[in-house]
């Protein structure tokens, strides 16, 4: 069965989420979007997992459902759209903090956690409230070594996976620039072997990981990290295999192109950490301009925010464009309402831009198949404006971004003389 899953998103009970993270906006949100299968994010949390207890049932495949069906999905702007005809599935999820110290260095690192069934989610959960507070937070901060809690993972729920998160994130990540680990080895020593699946996050793509030799063993999955329904599926895994929770697993431990069939990324520019920078200042620093300044932000001398392609470079043994033949394909995107906007000439969050969204959707059913699927001649049946042809500007990697840096979003330009003086369909240019 082929299927889109958007593996990680969090829910109301985490830091800085919107309060419309619950279940019956979830799924017709993920309907839209063109999402089969959902994390549910935030099991750590009781309260969370409590009501995903009262809401969901299992499928009888590792995956769950809603137990009111669509009853509770009729609502604006869902209301009569076609789309909610379609089944959607729940998998459990969670993501974790960790802060430790480690050779000499305070290292903070989060990490994915799968599981398939409820069981095992208490078995995890009754481990870890020994070791923090799970109810701060639906992403808890814990003072474990996560290299213990990958042990931990395998004694208590052999059937969860482990997949460390946005792998590149300056400040709380595998290799982030200021409190990661140079190798996957030194962070998770003998329980390396467990790890067989990295989340690339929302600034990098696989050429980039692909550039470090170290990592041609382990599949690349690309995921939202949503903290709004509407975030969700801004990047997602297509697969081609057993909708269960094991023919998941498999298609990621084996990393076959013929199961795992492509991701959907972010362009890496639009990345909020993609460049160097220091937004204070409203300093954007390319890696190779960082070096001539030490570093160091040039108004104000605090050290810059270290961003991901920075990162990368120091890692790497790899020259840009190299990298292990016959890896899975993926897809650069941007979200259809960033689209419409930059058509119309109004902000993506804007009430006529989500107007528009929506007829799309009621028209042509879903926004990945909007984005990659549908002819550009039909888009443009419905779009007599730019819509359509920003679409196919975009399948074609015909835009421009200033790079995203220091926490704050790049800026997408898919029209206007810089973009339109861009003729090569294959390139991605910045300014």
């Amino acid at each position: 069965m082929k299927f889109v899953a958007d593996l990680h998103i969090h829910s109301k009970f985490s830091r800085a989420t919107s309060r419309n993270m619950v279940l019956d906006s979830l799924a017709p949100w993920a309907k839209v979007k063109g999402i089969s299968l959902l994390a549910t994010g935030d099991f750590t949390h009781p309260e969370w997992l409590f009501l995903m207890k009262e809401k969901l049932e299992p499928m009888g495949n590792g995956f769950l459902r809603l137990k009111n069906g669509a009853a509770a999905l009729e609502a604006p702007p869902f209301k009569g759209l076609p789309v909610l005809s379609r089944d959607i599935a729940f998998i459990l999820s969670s993501e974790l903090s960790f802060i430790y110290s480690k050779g000499g260095k305070v290292r903070k690192i989060h990490v994915m956690l799968l599981a398939p069934d409820f069981e095992s989610v208490e078995r995890v959960n009754s481990r870890l409230q020994a070791v923090g507070n799970l109810v701060s937070d639906g992403r808890p901060i814990l003072g474990l070594d996560v290299r213990l809690f990958c042990r931990m993972v395998a004694d208590t729920a052999p059937r969860c996976v482990v997949i460390p998160a946005h792998i590149w994130t300056p400040w709380f990540s595998l290799f982030g620039a200021n409190s990661g680990f140079d190798a996957i080895e030194e962070c998770f020593e003998e329980m390396t072997p467990s790890i067989f699946a990295l989340e690339t996050g929302l600034s990098s793509d696989p050429p980039m990981n692909r550039r470090l030799s170290a990592l041609d063993r382990f599949t690349l999955v690309s995921n939202s990290d949503a903290h709004s329904p509407s975030k969700i599926g801004r990047e997602a895994n297509v697969f081609d295999t057993e909708f269960s929770y094991r023919g998941l697993i498999d298609a990621l431990r084996t990393n076959d192109p013929s199961k795992f069939l492509s991701t959907v990324e972010f362009f890496p520019e639009e990345g909020k950490y993609h460049f160097d920078g220091h937004r204070k200042c409203g300093i954007v620093s390319s890696p190779r301009e960082s070096l001539k300044t030490a570093d160091l932000c040039p108004k104000c001398g605090k050290r810059l925010t270290i961003g991901v392609l920075h990162r990368v470079e120091e890692l790497a043994d790899r020259e840009p464009g190299e990298g292990r033949p016959g890896g899975v394909p993926f897809k650069n995107l941007i979200p259809l309402n960033e689209i419409i906007a930059e058509a119309v000439g109004k902000t993506a969050e804007s009430q006529g831009v989500w107007d528009l969204y929506f007829r799309f959707i009621r028209e042509f059913g879903d926004e990945h198949a909007i984005l990659t699927e549908v002819p550009v001649a039909d888009l443009a049946r419905l779009s007599p404006d730019r819509i359509a042809a920003a679409v196919d500007r975009v399948r074609k990697g015909q835009v421009r971004i200033i790079p995203g840096h220091d926490g704050e979003y790049g800026a997408i330009r898919i029209f206007g003389e810089e973009a339109e003086a861009d003729s090569s369909p294959s390139q991605l240019s910045l300014f």
